[in-house]
């Protein structure tokens, strides 16, 4: 495809999302309506939200190019992400009545409110957030460079650039009402994507034929061995339910039943989503078995073997998949860095009137940081587990133990998150663990579940009640909308 066609039609499709931006969040005045839209987000509203952040740039690149080496175990990433959203709603859609703003305020509360907790899940979180952002930077930018023949760090800065304008401009409503259109620009994307490229090689006879036998078993089971698909699966259900921008859905939705039923649907669409990206990749593998970088499978198909007005909307689908997740892990991790670490460094909170300035000025940070981290890797599936396996297992532990276990402390949620950074560097640096696990899943979340248990049970109980735990989450978020100056906020002797 021509570099100059793709180029003038992407330039045109972001000045419609920053137009889109703007027109929909003309009427935000507070913190809470440019951070999470102003609690009342409809049905549709979150259904295209969530789906255009799960078809993201794991679902896009990452999969599809596994799937170009290793067959159907393409689908492992859409079962494991379908997984962790229907749980998510299962488990985590009731949190929505306790008004919380962020996943630390989650967290923080299953233990008595403890600061101690609180500042570093706020630390990791944000990191997190800006990992995941450099994720999609990453994948968006590779898939730029490959397309419009730009040098891999031009393409991602105007990736970067692309979305950052549009979210500064209209925060939290603007990701949403544009992740909604993405999320049908991608989802007829693929489809086409899929069809066409089958029916362009003959058909799935020829698409098996081309493969390696054991990439076509059974999620390509006999190629990968059964844990390290099974780990593969689980890091990506992890993520979801320990991912920030997940939780935003949660935080934002207009009640509890409107956020089940939602990402119940987004689990469905999801689940049959997951075959898609592996008969893409494998569909490219039988166009060409000697392309340099798997991850470039997606591009190549949609501009070697679609007719060039449907590669043209297919291609732009794909950098919607990266930039729409992009955008929501963005305000994520503005989210954090307001209301939890800015908290933490100056003992204050934002006036009201200084939070969407503020938000603006936070998200140039955030965004900025992601780029620095995608500047230094190119591997997309690499760079996601690992990124989860470190940071987000013991998140997702202690959101279960918290949840479900009232004997969970403060000081076995600490012993949580550091088992499971522990395990995950302990299995990264060793190549046989590495090899026989997959990624370090597995043993961080394990690692996690026994050291949260046990550190727990050695120490007293945690004896501030859930409803005063909720008080002083509440105060806190209070004071940063209600006050007109920046407000000290104090230390209740019940947050130790």
């Amino acid at each position: 495809m021509n570099s100059t066609l793709f180029l003038t039609g992407f330039g045109v499709y972001v000045v419609f999302l920053i137009w889109l931006g703007w027109f929909v969040s003309r009427n935000q005045k507070s913190g809470e309506d440019f951070l999470l839209g102003g609690r009342g987000l409809p049905l549709f509203l979150v259904l295209g939200t969530t789906v255009a952040t799960m078809v993201g740039t794991g679902s896009s690149m990452g999969a599809v190019g596994f799937g170009y080496a290793n067959g159907w175990a393409g689908a492992l990433y859409g079962i494991g992400g379908a997984l962790g959203i229907l749980l998510l709603a299962k488990w985590f859609a009731p949190v929505r009545m306790l008004n919380f703003m962020t996943m630390s305020e989650e967290l923080a509360y299953y233990v008595g409110a403890n600061k101690v907790v609180k500042n570093v899940v706020g630390i990791l979180i944000f990191i997190a957030s800006i990992g995941w952002l450099g994720a999609h930077i990453l994948g968006g930018g590779m898939y730029l460079a490959w397309i419009a023949d730009l040098d891999m760090n031009t393409a991602k800065i105007v990736i970067a650039a692309a979305f950052t304008i549009y979210v500064v401009i209209g925060g939290y409503t603007a990701v949403v009402w544009t992740d909604t259109i993405q999320a049908i620009i991608l989802f007829a994307g693929f489809i086409l994507m899929a069809v066409l490229s089958v029916e362009h090689i003959g058909g799935l006879d020829n698409l098996y034929a081309a493969m390696d036998p054991a990439t076509t078993s059974f999620l390509a089971i006999e190629k990968l061995g059964i844990i390290p698909a099974v780990s593969l699966a689980m890091v990506v259900g992890v993520g979801v339910l320990a991912t920030p921008s997940f939780r935003q859905r949660i935080y934002s939705g207009k009640d509890v039943s409107t956020i089940r039923r939602s990402f119940v649907m987004s689990g469905v669409l999801y689940l049959f989503f997951s075959i898609i990206p592996a008969v893409i990749g494998m569909a490219a593998h039988a166009i060409n078995p000697e392309l340099n970088n798997a991850n470039f499978a997606f591009p190549y198909v949609a501009a070697t073997v679609l007719p060039v007005g449907i590669g043209l909307v297919v291609l732009i689908a794909g950098l919607s998949a990266t930039m729409s997740s992009a955008s929501s892990d963005a305000i994520a991790g503005v989210s954090i860095l307001l209301r939890d670490i800015y908290i933490m460094f100056t003992g204050k909170v934002p006036s009201k009137e200084k939070m969407v300035s503020y938000s603006r000025f936070a998200l140039v940070i955030v965004i900025g940081c992601a780029l620095l981290f995608a500047l230094t890797s190119n591997d997309i599936i690499s760079y996601i587990t690992k990124m989860i396996s470190t940071l987000m297992s013991g998140m997702f532990v202690c959101g279960m133990l918290g949840r479900f276990w009232n004997r969970y402390n403060w000081q076995g949620a600490l012993a949580t998150l550091a088992g499971a950074s522990i395990a995950s560097f302990a299995v990264m640096f060793n190549a046989d663990w590495s090899a026989f696990w997959g990624n370090p899943c597995i043993p961080s979340v394990l690692t996690a579940l026994v050291a949260g248990v046990a550190v727990s049970l050695v120490t007293p109980a945690n004896t501030v009640t859930k409803e005063e735990a909720k008080a002083i989450l509440d105060a806190e978020r209070n004071a940063m909308e209600q006050s007109e100056t920046p407000a000290t906020v104090g230390k209740p002797a019940l947050a130790e």
